[in-house]
C-alpha cells in the first residue's frame, strides 16, 4: 500500500517525538550530574554511574524486548515501549533514593534499542525503497534535534528549577509521542510478526555483526572526543565553562548536517556513504589534536566532529538489506552497538588521559577506532564478495 505524503510526513513526526525524549532522557544526565549528586550526597564518579546503567539497559534491552516481541505487531510495540519509558523517567524524577534513581534509569534504557530499531523499519515500510536512507534520518531527526536543542535548554531548565523537573518533562513528552503514534501511524497491511527463532538467524548472520562492528568500533572514536570536550575547553584550550553549552550547540548543528547528508548519501550509494563516512572520521580525529589549544579552531573542529553522524543511516539501512527475516533483532542490535561505541569510546579515551599526550590523545584513540571501523568495513567487503549473499554494499 502506498501513503501519501502527508500520511508519510505525519506519521514520522509522530515517531520522531519518541526519539527526541528518548535523546533527552540519554543525554541530558551528563549536564545534571553535579545537580543530582548533590540532591543526593554522592560523588561525581558515583553519580556518573547512572549514565552507564541506562547505557547498560540498551544493550540489554535490544535484544531482549524484540526477541520477547518478535511475534508482536510492530505498531503496539512501539507504543508500548514508550508507555514504558514514559512511565520510568516519571518514576526517576520522583526516586527517593539513589538507588531507586540507579534501577529506574536502568529500566529507562532497556525500551530505547528496541523502540530505535522498529521505528527505523516501520519508517522505511512507508516510502519506497530508493527513498529508504531519508526516511530513517527524518525519523531519528528526533534525537538530532535533542542534541542540538532539547538538551541544552533540559539542561538550563534543570539548574533554573530542579533535575525532577527535567525527567518530569520526559515522562510527558514520551507519553505524548505513544498518544500521537496511536493516532497518526498507519498499521502496516503486511504480517510484520516474526518468530523468535527468525529473528535469532540474525546472530547467526556474518554479515549481520560485521556491520554492527563497523558501528561499534568505528563510531567509537567520536565518543572518544565528545566524552572529554568538555574537560578538553577547560583544561587545554582554558575557556570559562559558559563555553561548553556553545561547544555542544555547535557539535548538534554538525550531527544535524551529518545526519541529512548520510541520509541523501545513503540513497545514492550505499557502499560509499559507510566509506567515506569512515574516512571523513579519520581526517576530523586526526586533525582535532591539532585544534585544541585555541577557542577559533577547536569550535569547527566540534562542528565537524558532529558531522561523522553522517554514518548512522548508512549501516541502519545496510542492516534492512542483510538481515533477511531478522529485520526486527538487526535493527534494534544497531542501537546497542553505538551504546557499546558510547562506552568503549569513553573508556579509552579515560585511559589515554593518563597517557603523556594528555588532552591531545583522545583524538589519536579516536583516529585509531575510526581506522578500526574501516578496517571491519573492508572485512565484510571482501567477506560480503566470497559469500553467497547477492546485496550491493
Amino acid at each position: 500500500m502506498s501513503y501519501s505524503r502527508s500520511q508519510v510526513a505525519i506519521a514520522i513526526f509522530a515517531m520522531a517525538i519518541g526519539t527526541f525524549s528518548i535523546g533527552i532522557g540519554e543525554f541530558v544526565m551528563m549536564g545534571l550530574l553535579p545537580d543530582v549528586g548533590a540532591d543526593f550526597s554522592t560523588s561525581a564518579q558515583q553519580t556518573g554511574h547512572l549514565i552507564s546503567l541506562y547505557a547498560f539497559g540498551v544493550v540489554i534491552g535490544a535484544p531482549l524486548i524484540t526477541l520477547l516481541g518478535a511475534r508482536a505487531p510492530r505498531k503496539p510495540l512501539i507504543i508500548t515501549l514508550m508507555l514504558i519509558y514514559s512511565a520510568s523517567n516519571l518514576l526517576s524524577a520522583r526516586a527517593e533514593s539513589f538507588a531507586e534513581l540507579q534501577l529506574f534509569r536502568f529500566i529507562s534504557g532497556l525500551p530505547h534499542g528496541a523502540y530505535g530499531g522498529i521505528v527505523c523499519l516501520l519508517a522505511a515500510g512507508l516510502v519506497k525503497k530508493s527513498q529508504r536512507g531519508m526516511a530513517v534520518t527524518m525519523v531519528m531527526m528526533g534525537l538530532t534535534v535533542a542534541i542540538l536543542v532539547g538538551n541544552p535548554l533540559a539542561t538550563w531548565f534543570g539548574q533554573l528549577l530542579d533535575w525532577r523537573t527535567v525527567y518530569m518533562g520526559v515522562g510527558l513528552v514520551a507519553l505524548t509521542a505513544a498518544l500521537l503514534i496511536v493516532a497518526c501511524v498507519p498499521t502496516p497491511e503486511q504480517a510484520t510478526s516474526t518468530r523468535v527463532r527468525t529473528e535469532l538467524q540474525a546472530l547467526k548472520n556474518s554479515q549481520v555483526l560485521l556491520t554492527l562492528a563497523i558501528g561499534s568500533v568505528g563510531f567509537g572514536g567520536m565518543f572518544a572526543v565528545l566524552s572529554y570536550l568538555s574537560p578538553t575547553l577547560l583544561e587545554a584550550t582554558q575557556v570559562h565553562k559558559y563555553w561548553i553549552p556553545i561547544a555542544l550547540l555547535i557539535y548538534g548543528l554538525g550531527s544535524f548536517t551529518g545526519s541529512i547528508i548520510g541520509g541523501k548519501l545513503t540513497d545514492m550509494n550505499m557502499k560509499w556513504a559507510i566509506a567515506g563516512s569512515l574516512g571523513w572520521a579519520i581526517i576530523v580525529l586526526a586533525i582535532f589534536p591539532f585544534s585544541i589549544y585555541s577557542l577559533y579552531t577547536i569550535l569547527p573542529m566540534a562542528f565537524c566532529l558532529g558531522t561523522t553522524a553522517m554514518l548512522v543511516p548508512a549501516l541502519q539501512v545496510r542492516l534492512m538489506d542483510v538481515a533477511g527475516e531478522s529485520q526486527t533483532l538487526a535493527a534494534s542490535l544497531n542501537h546497542a552497538a553505538f551504546n557499546i561505541a558510547n562506552g568503549l569510546g569513553a573508556f579509552l579515551g579515560g585511559l589515554s588521559l593518563n597517557s603523556a599526550l594528555t588532552w591531545q590523545a583522545t583524538g589519536w584513540v579516536g583516529c585509531l577506532l575510526a581506522i578500526s571501523g574501516l578496517f571491519v568495513f573492508i572485512i565484510t567487503k571482501h567477506h560480503s564478495r566470497k559469500s553467497a549473499i547477492h546485496i550491493s554494499l
